[in-house]
């Protein structure tokens, strides 16, 4: 099979992840619509308590070089009691470490400025609407906008790169324009992601865009990404790479220079190849979006599990997909949302339903 542009041979995902996602409490004060976790307001009684929590970070040690990069997440990492022990203890092992805190009380200027001191990396910040009325309506709870605004603003004072991440829904869609100007010309962003919405947890209420819509979307996140102050990014939506290397083909540019491009450096990435999960229980997952349980670090091995379980390998090697997905040849580099595969299919080596493109190989035989 014919693999345009392969890419990142020096990191192998199918042994290191680049990222390690953690979510450390599902206790949050809001209740947005779309929670993949389904946050509740107090932690569940058996999370992981700081002992088990250390035990589980020093299992990334185990990865080797590179490292992977840990986020954490939830719920609200910031109602964790020992957030910053547990990020002090990263950072001792030589782990980076993110976060992506929700906008509720807890993320106050001085909670920031703490965060910075302790090392974080970065920030992600979730930004659904351009205004209060259309941000907070998804996010449930009145003020999340302005606090997260002045979140972003404190991170800029403090020189702290944020992300932030937008949800792109029917329900968001045509705001998009909109949310960008805001984020160009409010604080400084390192990157903006826009991650399609899979009809997992509370993301069941809203509704997804079409493949004609998100085609349509990912065109205008390219034709603006030349132009942009900062990095854009898809998340769930892995097809955009493909869109990128068509456009760029068309354009006759060399590939040397497409190796340069942002969306290069995402090349081959999708759940449980270069991401995965590990819930407030301590259960393993290929992300948080694809309820695969295949594990849990109280009892085994994340190293292991990534590297040898039966679903992670699977995950690791496109030529097992099934249909449109197995058959394209863009399968090395994109992938498909294995995610949105089994939401829609129960198969997480099915067809992404959002990706509306034909490969050359069935294209050849249906003609």
């Amino acid at each position: 099979m014919n693999h345009p542009v392969m890419g990142r041979g020096a990191h192998d995902f199918s042994r290191n992840p680049m990222l390690v996602y953690w979510e450390m409490t599902q206790a949050c004060g809001l209740a947005c619509k779309h929670c993949r976790a389904e946050a509740m307001p107090k932690p569940h009684p058996l999370e992981l308590n700081t002992e088990e929590s250390k035990k589980f970070i020093s299992q990334l040690v185990g990865f080797g070089d590179p490292l992977p990069h840990l986020i954490l997440t939830g719920g609200d990492p910031l109602s964790r009691k020992d957030i910053y022990p547990l990020i002090d203890y990263a950072n001792r092992l030589g782990l980076e470490v993110s976060i992506t805190p929700s906008a509720t009380s807890e993320l106050t200027n001085d909670a920031i400025t703490k965060l910075k001191e302790r090392g974080i990396q970065s920030m992600g910040l979730s930004l659904d609407g351009s205004c209060a009325e259309k941000h907070d309506n998804i996010r449930a709870v009145p003020g999340t906008f302005e606090r997260t605004m002045e979140a972003a603003r404190h991170c800029g004072r403090l020189g702290l790169p944020i992300q932030v991440n937008t949800l792109v829904a029917e329900e968001t869609a045509d705001d998009l324009p909109a949310i960008y100007e805001l984020l160009r010309t409010s604080f400084p962003v390192m990157r903006w992601s826009l991650f399609m919405l899979i009809s997992v947890g509370r993301g069941k209420a809203l509704n997804e865009v079409s493949p004609e819509e998100g085609e349509a979307i990912m065109k205008w996140v390219f034709d603006l990404s030349p132009h942009s102050p900062f990095a854009i990014k898809t998340t769930e939506a892995p097809s955009y790479r493909r869109i990128a290397i068509e456009t760029m083909r068309a354009s006759a540019m060399p590939t040397t220079e497409m190796k340069a491009t942002s969306v290069y450096k995402g090349f081959q990435i999708r759940d449980g190849h270069g991401i995965v999960f590990v819930s407030n229980l301590g259960d393993i997952y290929p992300s948080g979006f694809l309820p695969l349980r295949c594990g849990n670090v109280r009892t085994g091995s994340l190293v292991d599990v990534y590297r040898n379980s039966e679903t992670f390998r699977a995950l690791h090697s496109p030529d097992q997909f099934h249909g449109k997905c197995g058959a394209c040849e863009y399968s090395h580099i994109c992938g498909g949302s294995r995610a949105r595969a089994f939401a829609h299919t129960g198969d997480a080596l099915g067809t992404d339903p959002f990706c509306n493109y034909e490969p050359y190989a069935l294209a050849t035989v249906t003609s």
